[in-house]
């Protein structure tokens, strides 16, 4: 176990990847902190209305793939942009192997993994928030995480100007038209909240 997989936890964006029987799913997730040392523990906050959300909390396991600066925007695609519940995210996708627990975690665009079992839930509304034992971990790469600066001026295509006022999500660009941007709204391509939505003028 690579006990270093602890410290390349950064504010950034992780695959986390969970199973439901035998359906495996993704989805794109901005939230990992380590909560307790002694033991590790980490949390993880996850939209409900993600199929994600559903096998974590009736399987209480997890992994994340701590995205690196070699993951490209096919990744954010592929695990941000499709519904878990129609397609099997990880049915044509090579790049993955499965650790301890089972569960898949990306390979060649993650600088380390971890995997977890739950001990705890905690309900916040339009999310929940996971927390949970260390099982598995390792370092994959030296390569520095992703951050939300460098995927902005690296990864995410530049968007077209929009045509009118409103709210653009930073994670994958949809563009709610109007005002004002409901505080519970949920972006209908990446599942994010009302939070990571920023203002656009025409």
């Amino acid at each position: 176990m690579g006990a270093n997989a602890m410290f390349n936890i950064s504010y950034g964006l992780y695959v986390l990847t969970a199973k439901d029987v035998e359906k495996d799913n993704g989805c794109i997730v901005n939230t990992l902190q380590q909560v307790t040392t002694t033991p590790n523990a980490v949390s993880v906050t996850v939209n409900k209305q993600n199929h994600t959300h559903d096998m974590i909390l009736k399987t209480g396991k997890f992994t994340v793939s701590l995205l690196s600066t070699d993951a490209d925007f096919e990744i954010f695609k592929h695990f941000g942009f499709q519904s878990g519940r129609d397609v099997d995210k990880f049915a044509d996708f090579e790049k993955a192997a499965r650790g301890q627990n089972g569960l898949y975690y990306i390979t060649e665009v993650t600088n380390a993994y971890i995997s977890a079992d739950v001990f705890q839930t905690v309900d916040l509304g339009t999310h929940t928030m996971f927390l949970a034992y260390v099982t598995d971990m390792d370092v994959l790469s030296e390569a520095p995480s992703l951050t939300y600066a460098y995927y902005h001026q690296h990864v995410k295509p530049k968007p077209e100007a929009p045509k009118k006022s409103g709210y653009r999500c930073k994670i994958c660009g949809y563009v709610y038209e109007g005002e004002p941007l409901p505080e519970d709204f949920i972006c209908p391509w990446c599942k994010h909240g009302a939070e990571d939505f920023e203002k656009i003028e025409i």
